[in-house]
């Protein structure tokens, strides 16, 4: 790609003579600064390459190819090789997520994907929420550290799992840009991330610049390069996600929405953009819920309640272990389309056996020794009424309704496999024409690898925060009032979801 984060050029260099004694690093300076694509621009050599030049230029007869990378005002010369080698040219891209990093190696030349993998990130060692790792490490400079090189080590496992897959090699690359939630960005940095959580919420940067590899402890030659942040709780992998889906360039209205244990949002188009976020508590990644864990081999991910009884898919077949957030949806729709839960999420005794009472408070049993309890939906229900309600109160700042919006777009791996209709039947997401509700996937990931391949989305990038209005759902006065409508299944005002309606009358169950 011709504007991408780093480019191969060969070189057909005349070799050193009495009457041209130039040095070796300015005669290739000076090559490369002839080429249209690098004319008047600012160049340099690094210093591995400057090494490498003896023996390899005179071994070469002065034909080598060079590596270039963007350092965000210029472009560096980070490797030397001999002979023709433009024709294998990568980068990396990643979405630092605190339970996963998933990571892809890019050819330059076409943008087509070589490699994709996803690993744990070994932050968790270090507690299984990030507030837990960011309280390990305050004001601790040698936790901080151990929290630091766990996220290198993180970004190194998946750089060489992408080797084993692709075989192509980190040192052979000169760009990776990364898209990652604050925190994540400062503990990859070695930031103290306490202020990402403590009031006033000034945190130490939310536009990093591009760094060497080699000062983050990453064998890349070249740079890397994190997206900028807007907010404390909206960051770089929210800005990759406007990048990877255009919101910002689209004529007709769109709703962004990413659910985790917090809950990040954005709404607008070409002509406005609001965003916001706030704590939506971790029960959709599994956390909170005493069966629940992260969508891996054992959990369940689908329920279905097939002649009285909870059936269930299993990740990787196998007895199940838990439930993930998927299957947490669609077991609480059964449950209520059913007529064993009501839309205050009480359980109804009497409905099935399934039903039962442990310690006390009742729960039901959706696979072999597995409960899920009236204390996990109460938690399922808070977390459901903090993102729809976020939502509907950003609209009426706004003075729009979801019959304006044209997309409503729900992030990450926890959007793309849940059930639309699960989705509408809870609350969780609005009931409107089921092709307005998209799934793009990993949008962090999807932006990290348009920014790569375009230098130019970088400045794309800052301009979207400057135009970004910011929404800290936390100090807004009434919002635990506000969430108390949406505390229901699938809300207190069913009028608004007329096809859950339609459905609960075809099964004979009118509320």
């Amino acid at each position: 790609m011709k504007n991408g984060w780093s480019r191969k050029v060969y070189l057909k260099l005349e070799p050193p003579a009495p009457e041209d004694n130039r040095p070796d690093s300015e005669r290739i300076l000076e090559a490369v600064g002839k080429l249209p694509e690098f004319s008047g621009k600012q160049l340099r050599m690094g210093i591995s390459a400057l090494r490498a030049l003896y023996p390899l230029c005179p071994e070469s007869g002065w034909e080598i190819t060079v590596t270039l990378g963007y350092d965000g005002s210029g472009w560096e010369i980070v490797r030397a090789e001999p002979g023709d080698t433009t024709g294998y040219h990568y980068g990396l891209c990643a979405d630092l997520g605190s339970t996963t990093i998933a990571m892809e190696a890019v050819d330059m030349r076409d943008g087509t994907v070589a490699g994709s993998v996803s690993v744990f990130n070994p932050q968790i060692r270090f507690g299984e929420d990030i507030l837990t790792r960011i309280f390990y490490a305050k004001d601790q400079p040698e936790r901080l550290e151990e929290i630091r090189m766990a996220t290198v080590e993180g970004i190194r496992l998946a750089i060489e799992e992408l080797e084993r897959q692709t075989g192509i090699r980190a040192e052979e690359s000169a760009a990776l840009i990364i898209a990652g939630n604050t925190t994540m960005t400062h503990f990859l940095l070695g930031l103290d991330a306490f202020c990402v959580f403590q009031t006033p919420y000034a945190v130490h940067t939310l536009m990093p610049e591009v760094y060497r590899a080699g000062e983050l402890d990453l064998p890349l030659e070249g740079f890397v390069y994190c997206y900028p942040g807007r907010a404390n709780y909206l960051g770089g992998d929210i800005i990759s996600g406007m990048i990877a889906t255009e919101l910002s360039e689209q004529e007709g209205i769109s709703v962004f929405l990413d659910i985790g244990t917090n809950g990040e949002l954005v709404i607008g188009n070409r002509d406005f953009l609001i965003c916001g976020a706030g704590a939506a508590g971790p029960a959709l990644e599994g956390g909170v819920v005493r069966t629940g864990m992260r969508a891996e081999p054992g959990a369940v991910d689908q329920v279905r309640i097939t002649d009285g009884k909870p059936k269930v898919h299993v990740i990787g077949g196998g007895a199940p272990r838990g439930i993930c957030g998927s299957g947490i949806v669609e077991l609480l729709s059964e449950l209520f389309l059913n007529g064993w839960m009501d839309l205050r999420g009480k359980l109804i005794p009497g409905t099935s056996g399934d039903i039962c009472v442990e310690d006390g408070e009742a729960g039901v049993e959706y696979a072999p020794g597995l409960v899920f309890s009236e204390r996990d939906i109460e938690e399922f229900l808070r977390t459901k009424a903090a993102a729809g309600t976020m939502v509907e109160y950003m609209m009426q700042q706004i003075g729009i309704t979801m019959d304006d919006v044209e997309r409503f777009y729900v992030a990450g791996a926890f959007g793309t496999h849940i059930s639309k209709e699960a989705g509408v039947t809870i609350g969780l997401y609005p009931d409107i024409p089921r092709d307005k509700i998209v799934s793009p996937g990993n949008t962090s990931l999807t932006g990290a690898r348009k920014m790569l391949l375009d230098i130019g989305k970088k400045d794309h990038a800052e301009r979207l925060l400057d135009r970004m209005d910011y929404i800290q759902f936390g100090a807004v006065e009434d919002f635990v009032h506000l969430m108390g409508a949406a505390m229901a299944f699938p809300h207190t005002d069913l009028e608004r979801y007329p096809s859950v309606q339609r459905e609960l009358k075809r099964r004979g169950r009118a509320l």
